[in-house]
């Protein structure tokens, strides 16, 4: 076939298609070609056929995947442009006046034969556009024209969508505006065309639209759905993503062309997760980022569109740019006779797209913001085209030729807006001398060597600093790319990448760590990813600090956090001597923190305890005073302890503890679990006040969580064998929290806990012995949730009960908290039945937690039956104000029932029944007491009771 014409070209490989328009006899043809990877090695059977149409024959159906396919795709209007979607291998198409997009899919024609079609699913009007170039993928469409770029993305929405997902058409080439001496005027459509015909060239201002304020461009984009069901129609719409207007550059003898926009593209940027198969190609994958270029001659920008729209980096060309080529490690541009190769950001931004600990002290990566650099410069002659793949660059170049008049350098006339309109030009009207290059990039790994080494002549040089970070932070950016590429599948090839990036890591922790710079936090989190220990990074920077005589402020904090945090790395004896050394010298005021530390276990007391001396002698304080305490008690010099104990009252001590936890609790070098220090086991055998207190100064100071603590006082007293749930030391904390806290929900937790434990000592009548830090008593004066005991419970219960004494104490504190306003009986009410109410002690807290949750009558009925003597301090106490009509309606009944049964021998019922019916005349009018007296023959024992009652209505 031969084409009379020049041709645009993709390959693309979710479908493994390629596309080209191609023109032959003054017509425009959109061809895909597939399989087309056979015509390369000389398999010439090609079949050709429309959109939609398969062939039948036999050959198809017995050799479909040795025989290239040729796709004719018709259009309404000549196709412009075109692009296909990397993730699904959609094409979209660009025409005069509207683009066209087509959907991969595959059509089964005879099982299990299946071959590559595509499907007319929409067309997307842009009224007044006539796109230049276009670019689609995942959904995002960019458009261009000479001077205007537009972003916008099809979206699907759960529901009808709104007036802002949808745009409706309007007009928008009713006027342009023009720029007279600094004022707008409104020139008419028909003026414009007479301006046009006078050889003038219209400009508008420059206007850049971020995210929804794009919307306010004035181009309306609407969607034509073909080829699916119509109620898919209403759940798809469109979202501005970015606007631009440039307003072209006529200087330096630029013509109007030459300041047209030139490069176009979409770069989305993928994942690559440990539990990818990077054997596999999945077509139905998301992009963690995207990316939009745009260039002009002298400019190009980038933006990142995806999760919010920013400007990321802008190009300044050296000299005018002809075309570029953005790709996730660089971008590559080409002027007429070099090819340039810059740095990008979009490692920068995907890194922290993907990770959320970027930016913290966990991890760290250079930002986005930082100035972009050339790496390199290639001469050649004649360069018209550019194309990168891979680690590969394609370049089309022609070289001059006679009566080429490209060569010429002189200022040419710019020339009116009619002559200004491009046409595509024949290929053989072109000429001779074209010349195709492909052009190797340099290794990520190979070009991160050479840029360490170039960093390294910087490094002795402090003004310079800068520089080295600039270079070490382009080449940190060249490894996070490569490793977010999912075309790396060669595990080895991707060990030596991560290798390299733990290197850069360290590099870069090492400029951090010692430069002066502002920045200087960073060297704790690039330390961190770079995977050295602590003794790693003290070697590095020890033998630095040899050179400079001094410590890096980097270095300082990174160490500061590393043993403050609970590292379970241990120093050795000599590099904990170093640690010492350092903070001794550097930043006394941190010893008794370090000294804490749990990687400084093995340091040498005696070498601590004069580093703390001499740090007293000048900066006296509590902390250092417990510090060198705790060290007397490891170097077993009881006396030197008393001593430095004895300084400070227990209130200052505790403010010291909320200084440094670490002189109480250190996590478990497993990181799971809470070990007390040797010297809270001490003070747990000498001052346990003292202890107590400092844990819940520890809690309400946000120092250390209520788990935690628990876990504390259990290992504590595991070793004394009280190893259950509730030790006696682990109840004094709750007992001295809850007076303490503030928490709703640490009260409630705690009030929770108590219980239990007073529930389980009361049923199994266990206790350890040992003596409580509060009694009952205590609490009940010091704490709000504590309430007085009602007086009919000491009536169940009294003082002298035939119980032990700590069993006894628990009973108090159980029946103080149901007397008091916080605790809620429902919540404990399923371990009532732990306890009978055949003894007093059930009883009586089964009675509170009955009365608290409003049964009352119950609790009468228990009273009678178990402790009748009670039954009227619980009335009295209990049945006022709305609960009053159960003195007739419930306790008069009964205690006539039960005095009826016992007769007089029954003292505490008849009594009872009296003093019921004193409060029954009081409060009854005469006819309804008369209603309450029993008809059995006993009228004569209620007639004084009548009498009362009758002149009390008569007194008032």
């Amino acid at each position: 076939m031969n084409v009379n014409a020049s041709f645009l070209l993709s390959a693309f490989s979710p479908g493994d298609y390629l596309v080209t328009i191609e023109e032959k006899s003054k017509a425009t043809y959109l061809r895909a070609y597939t399989n087309w990877r056979y015509q390369a090695v000389e398999k010439t059977r090609v079949a050709v056929r429309m959109l939609g149409h398969f062939l039948r024959g036999s050959s198809f159906r017995t050799a479909p995947k040795e025989q290239m396919e040729i796709i004719e795709i018709p259009l309404f209007d000549p196709p412009l442009c075109f692009s296909c979607c990397q993730v699904t291998g959609d094409l979209l198409v660009g025409c005069r006046k509207s683009l066209v997009l087509f959907s991969l899919k595959k059509q089964d024609v005879n099982d299990p034969l299946s071959v590559l079609d595509f499907e007319r699913s929409l067309i997307v009007h842009v009224p007044g556009w006539t796109p230049t170039r276009v670019c689609f993928c995942d959904g995002y469409v960019a458009i261009q024209m000479e001077l205007e770029i537009l972003v916008v993305k099809l979206e699907h929405f759960h529901q009808q969508p709104t007036h802002d997902s949808v745009v409706v058409p309007k007009d928008i080439n009713t006027s342009i505006d023009i720029e007279d001496k600094g004022l707008m005027r409104q020139v008419p459509q028909a003026d414009v065309s007479q301006l046009e015909q006078d050889d003038f060239y219209i400009c508008q201002k420059h206007q850049e639209l971020l995210g929804e304020e794009a919307r306010e461009c004035g181009v309306s984009v609407t969607l034509e759905r073909t080829g699916m069901e119509h109620e898919a129609v209403d759940s798809l719409g469109v979202s501005y993503i970015l606007y631009r207007r440039f307003a072209p550059d006529f200087f330096q003898g630029h013509t109007v062309e030459e300041t047209h926009l030139h490069s176009l593209q979409l770069l989305p940027i993928f994942t690559v997760t440990s539990s990818q198969d990077l054997s596999c190609e999945k077509k139905e994958r998301e992009p963690l980022s995207m990316f939009c270029f745009l260039s002009m001659p002298n400019t190009g920008y980038l933006y990142s569109i995806r999760n919010g729209v920013e400007l990321i980096s802008a190009y300044q060309y050296p000299e005018k740019a002809q075309q570029a080529v953005l790709s996730n490690q660089f971008l590559h541009v080409i002027t007429r006779n070099a090819l340039q190769c810059f740095t990008v950001r979009c490692s920068a931004v995907a890194a922290r797209t993907e990770d959320p600990y970027v930016d913290t002290t966990m991890k760290a990566c250079p930002p986005f913001t930082m100035d972009v650099c050339a790496l390199w410069i290639q001469l050649f002659i004649g360069l018209k085209a550019l194309c990168h793949f891979k680690n590969h660059v394609i370049l089309l170049t022609k070289a001059a030729v006679d009566g080429d008049g490209e060569s010429g350098r002189g200022p040419k006339k710019a020339p009116s807006k009619k002559s200004t309109s491009t046409k595509q030009r024949a290929l053989s009207e072109i000429g001779h001398g074209w010349n195709l290059y492909i052009v190797n990039t340099v290794s990520t790994l190979h070009l991160y060597s050479e840029m360490v080494e170039y960093s390294k002549k910087y490094k002795t040089s402090s003004p310079q600093a800068q520089s080295c970070i600039h270079l070490l932070s382009e080449a940190h950016l060249l490894l996070r790319a490569a490793l977010l590429d999912p075309g790396v599948r060669d595990p080895a090839e991707r060990g030596e990448l991560e290798a390299a990036f733990r290197e850069s890591c360290a590099q870069l922790g090492d400029c951090y760590s010692r430069f002066d710079k502002r920045d200087f936090h960073l060297a704790l989190p690039y330390y961190k990813m770079s995977g050295l220990s602590v003794t790693d990074v003290i070697e590095r920077n020890v033998a630095f600090s040899l050179k400079s005589q001094s410590f890096g402020k980097g270095f300082l904090f990174y160490l500061k956090h590393s043993l403050y945090e609970e590292s379970s790395e241990e120093l050795c004896e000599e590099t904990a001597g170093q640690v010492l050394h350092i903070f001794s010298t550097a930043e006394p005021s941190q010893l008794p923190h370090v000294v804490c530390s749990p990687c400084m276990l093995h340091a040498n007391h005696a070498t601590a305890f004069t580093c703390l001396e001499k740090l007293e002698a000048t900066f006296p304080s509590v902390i250092v005073t417990l510090t060198k305490a705790a060290v007397a008690l490891k170097m077993e010099n009881l006396q030197q302890y008393n001593t430095e104990m004895g300084r400070h009252a227990e209130m200052l001590q505790v403010y010291g503890f909320i200084e440094e936890p670490k002189l109480l609790l250190l996590l478990s070098r497993e990181g799971k679990s809470i070990e007390p220090t040797a010297l809270a086991h001490h003070l747990k055998e000498t001052q346990e006040g003292l202890l107590v207190a400092s844990v819940v100064a520890l809690h309400e100071n946000n120092k250390v969580k209520l788990e935690e603590a628990d876990t504390f006082f259990k290992e504590l007293c595991r070793e004394t064998g009280d190893e259950k749930d509730g030790p006696q030391l682990l109840v004094d904390f709750w007992e001295a929290l809850l007076v303490a806290s503030t928490q709703e929900a640490v009260i409630q937790e705690l009030l929770f806990k108590l219980s239990t434990v007073y529930i389980d000592r009361i049923s199994t009548k266990e206790n350890s012995g040992i003596k409580p830090l509060k009694t009952a008593e205590d609490l009940i004066n010091s704490c709000s949730h504590y309430g007085l005991i009602f007086p009919w419970v000491s009536v169940i219960t009294p003082s002298d009960f035939n119980m032990d004494h700590h069993y006894q104490e628990d009973l108090q504190k159980l029946q103080s908290l149901l007397s008091g306003p916080s605790l809620d009986p429902s919540s404990i009410f399923p371990l009532l039945e732990q306890l009978s109410d055949n003894e007093s002690p059930g009883l009586s807290i089964q009675v509170l937690c009955a009365t608290k949750l409003g049964d009352y009558e119950s609790c009468i009925d228990k009273l009678l039956e178990r402790c009748p003597q009670a039954i009227i301090p619980y009335a009295n106490h209990e049945l006022q104000h709305e609960k009053q009509p159960l003195w007739w309606q419930k306790v008069l009944p009964e205690l006539c029932k039960k005095t009826k049964r016992e007769g007089n021998e029954s003292n505490t019922f008849l009594s009872s029944l009296k003093e019921t019916l004193l409060v029954v005349a009081m409060e009854l009018n005469p006819l309804d007491f008369l209603n309450l007296i029993p008809d059995d023959g006993t009228a004569a024992f209620f007639l004084p009771y009548v009498l009362e009652c009758s002149q009390k209505n008569l007194m008032t």
